[in-house]
Parts: structure tokens; C-alpha cells; sequence
């Protein structure tokens, strides 16, 4: 399925990368700096902590809830957005996000650059297997406020077909693969 999504990232220009957790901190590290480093807004998730990312290290701001529209307006000046996906469809290489308290869907919409981590474990062959994941969260107290399927950066195509990237949002994503995670 890797392969698969390295296919289709190529159509929705977005960078793949694969490594494991305890390489992660690196990978991301290079991928800030390719992107030029500046301001960070990350999600408030505990995946980050049992990964041991450190977001400390760069000019981060972790979603809070309690900051209502800061956090928003952080979102538009920042440079890069980091979230984790909780879905991740091979097929169309696209990152399914549960947004939340702490996961602010802002975070992948409103910076210049969009990083999306991807523990392997969670990519489906397509959009079928992820409604089914879905559907068995329908009834669960923490179901999420919103979710959102991110295909790489903005995009529009004219009546010509022409195809126009970083529209309306991201300019550039890369989607980061743990394989142990």
C-alpha cells in the first residue's frame, strides 16, 4: 500500500518519507528546514510525546483549546502545520484527520507548508476501509467535532484543466511514514 501512495503522490505533489521512530526526530527536523524552518503549529496530541518528537526544538505552538481564535490566527502566520493521521487511504494518498479538542483543523488548512505524520499501521487501501473505522466510532464518546480528508496541498484546475497548486491553503505537504508506529 506504500508503494500504491508513493504513485498517487506524485499526481497530488506531495514528498514521501519513510523512517522509523527512532529516526523520526531527524526526518522532521530536515523537512522543517527544507521548508525553511519559521513558525510551527503542531496538535495538541499525545502521539507526539510517545513518539518523543520534540517540538521544543523549533518555534512551535501546540493548539489550546482555552486560546480560541490565537490559535487560529497562529494557523495563518505560521509557516509549517503538523498534525498525525488517523486514517491514511493508499489509494489516493490522502491523510484522514479526526479533528478535536487539541486538534484544531486549522492546523492542516491555514500554513504555507503542511507536514502530516503517518504511522504505517493506519493506511487503508481506500476511502471504503476508513468508513468502516468510522462507523465503528459513531457511538463513542470521543467521536471527533469534525473530520477532514487532506489530498496533499491546495489545488484547482480551470475549465482548461490546468492544474494550479496552493490555491486556497498549503503550498507544499509531505506526508512522514513511521514504520514502527
Amino acid at each position: 500500500m506504500v508503494e500504491v501512495m508513493k504513485q498517487h503522490s506524485i499526481a497530488i505533489h506531495t514528498d514521501i518519507v519513510e523512517t522509523n521512530s527512532a529516526e523520526l526526530n531527524e526526518v522532521l527536523a530536515h523537512v522543517i528546514d527544507t521548508y525553511g524552518g519559521g513558525e510551527v503549529i503542531a496538535w495538541n496530541d499525545p502521539r507526539f510525546d510517545e513518539l518523543n518528537i520534540d517540538l521544543k526544538r523549533y518555534d512551535t505552538f501546540i493548539w489550546d483549546e482555552d486560546k480560541g481564535a490565537e490559535n487560529i490566527e497562529v494557523a495563518e502566520r505560521a509557516n509549517i502545520g503538523i498534525t498525525f493521521s488517523d486514517v491514511t487511504l493508499a489509494e489516493s494518498a490522502t491523510v484522514v484527520l479526526y479533528a478535536d479538542k487539541g486538534k484544531g483543523r486549522s492546523v492542516s488548512l491555514l500554513p504555507a507548508t503542511y507536514v502530516a505524520i503517518i504511522p504505517k499501521s493506519t493506511i487503508v487501501p481506500r476511502f471504503t476501509q476508513a468508513a468502516e473505522q468510522i462507523n465503528l466510532r459513531n457511538n463513542d464518546s470521543d467521536f471527533p467535532t469534525c473530520i477532514n480528508l487532506i489530498t496533499g496541498p491546495s489545488n484547482s484546475a480551470d475549465i482548461e484543466m490546468k492544474l494550479v497548486v496552493g490555491v486556497h491553503g498549503p503550498i507544499k505537504a509531505t506526508y512522514i511514514i513511521v514504520e514502527d508506529y
